[in-house]
């Protein structure tokens, strides 16, 4: 189940709302914790016991952590509950890409193959595997004490606005919420405004786009092994991978305002997943704004633990960086595009410290220009990596990216297309004009008053009237990072 599902929308959601609303304080919790379940349940039913018995062990063996003063023994139990989560993670997402990477160095040297039954994915396994993880390592910092409640802990990983895809919320940032929060109806309405603008995102926009991308790739990855690459010219696929450029921004970062803004109506402050990342005048920029919880804990729990930038040489910076953009490819998906995207990232933060960045600053204003040109075009040619699985295909496309082929060919892209490529454009750079930031600052994070509420009211009831009427009317409604 999705959020941008006529079963969420309609049916999940209010019933979950009502039940919460008309809850004791008391009870909250576990309303919210029995409505996870059964969302989670809804699309993964084979997986909900094993999410819930290593919740479970791993809540017990932080608890032991945190009890035990022998400094051996902590480690120990730190070292339990990560090779634990990672275990899992590495089990279900990561073994099939190993077997199969292993039979194929076998079958080049002519031995038999080893016979493996493909593994499913967990929904969700890469999100809450982290939030697992900070947990353990923060309990065993003291950056906060361990939760009291063992459903405590289980709604902290499987609380539903976030259990999918994100953001990806930190243990110390939320711990107190979940013991006790202060809800307002100012919250409330301000939560469902959020929610309302993401799913505005993700329907009107994304899927859109998103047609339009399946209509010349096809509507999964295995489509783009049997292309007929005639029917595709320069023009088409440098207008595929645009469109692709923004549905991926819009769909995710409206599955993140949809969360937030779910969060917001329970009282619970999520963080900040996007912060206009098209607008970044680098690549480090880039990653300073998009999918920000990923970066951060990148950042907090793997950059800085192998040193940072407070080592002995730049050389071993590099590398780190590098390192840890190679991990963060590897996390988003068991596939080489995905490393290869990872390690395509981390190349050019290391060139923007080696020179780039300077030679951008004593440009002076020229220089501000063309760095937001340069980020937009880098980061639009990683897409292209991140959206193909397979390296063949991803070289075709590169070709046809660059092969200058103008043959007169029929367009697969409807003129609704285009009208809403050019409104994702306008939103997504819209706050590189001051008044228009002042604006959106307003919209998102703002405080409004009595005509301010008014017209947002009439906009979000606007903006959910239209996303069910366009779901209910269109088949298509995938989710880039459910995946994941």
């Amino acid at each position: 189940m999705v959020f941008s599902s006529i079963s969420f929308l309609l049916y999940f959601l209010p019933v979950f709302l009502f039940l919460y609303f008309l809850s004791s304080k008391k009870n909250k919790n576990w309303v919210i914790l029995a409505s996870s379940i059964f969302f989670y349940s809804w699309g993964a039913p084979k997986f909900v016991f094993l999410l819930l018995a290593s919740t479970f062990i791993d809540f017990y063996l932080v608890r032991f952590m945190h009890q035990t003063e022998e400094q051996r023994k902590k480690k120990m139990l730190l070292g339990l509950s990560v090779t634990l989560n990672l275990g899992l993670l590495a089990f279900f997402k990561y073994s099939n890409f190993f077997i199969e990477n292993v039979n194929g160095l076998l079958a080049a040297t002519g031995s038999t193959e080893i016979q493996w039954t493909k593994i499913a994915l967990p929904i969700g396994i890469s999100f809450y595997t982290f939030q697992t993880l900070t947990y353990s390592v923060d309990v065993y910092r003291s950056v906060h004490k361990p939760l009291e409640r063992v459903r405590d802990y289980m709604l902290y990983i499987m609380m539903f606005p976030q259990l999918i895809a994100g953001p990806i919320v930190r243990f110390n940032t939320i711990a107190d919420q979940i013991e006790n929060r202060e809800e307002s109806y100012n919250d409330r309405l301000l939560g469902f405004y959020r929610f309302c603008i993401g799913l505005g995102k993700k329907v009107l926009i994304a899927n859109v786009l998103g047609e339009a991308v399946a209509s010349v790739m096809g509507a999964t990855p295995e489509a783009a092994l049997v292309l007929d690459w005639s029917l595709i010219n320069t023009p088409i696929a440098w207008w595929c991978i645009l469109a692709y450029t923004f549905q991926i921004y819009f769909d995710f970062s409206g599955y993140s305002d949809m969360a937030i803004g779910l969060g917001r109506m329970l009282g619970f402050t999520f963080p900040e997943n996007f912060d206009n990342p098209y607008t970044s005048r680098s690549i480090t920029e880039f990653w300073r704004r998009w999918h920000m919880t990923l970066g951060a804990f990148m950042r907090e729990y793997l950059y800085i633990p192998l040193g940072g930038s407070r080592v002995d040489s730049k050389a071993r910076v590099y590398f780190n960086l590098w390192f840890v953009f190679l991990m963060s490819g590897l996390w988003h998906g068991a596939s080489w595009n995905f490393v290869l995207w990872g390690a395509f990232h981390g190349i050019f933060l290391i060139i923007e410290r080696l020179f780039l960045l300077n030679l951008f600053k004593k440009m002076g204003g020229l220089g501000r220009v063309i760095s937001l040109f340069y980020c937009f075009f880098v980061v639009m040619m990683g897409w292209v990596l991140f959206f193909i699985e397979d390296i063949g295909v991803v070289g075709k496309f590169y070709g046809k990216l660059f092969a200058f082929d103008f043959s007169p060919l029929e367009s697969p892209y409807s003129t609704e297309f285009f009208f809403i490529l050019f409104v994702g454009i306008c939103f997504a750079f819209c706050t590189l004009i001051k008044p228009i930031q002042k604006v959106h600052d307003l919209v998102f994070f703002g405080e409004y008053n009595t005509w301010q509420t008014f017209v947002m009211y009439f906009v979000a009831i606007g903006l959910f009237i239209l996303s069910v009427s366009s779901i209910a009317a269109s088949s298509f409604n995938p989710f880039i990072y459910y995946r994941f």
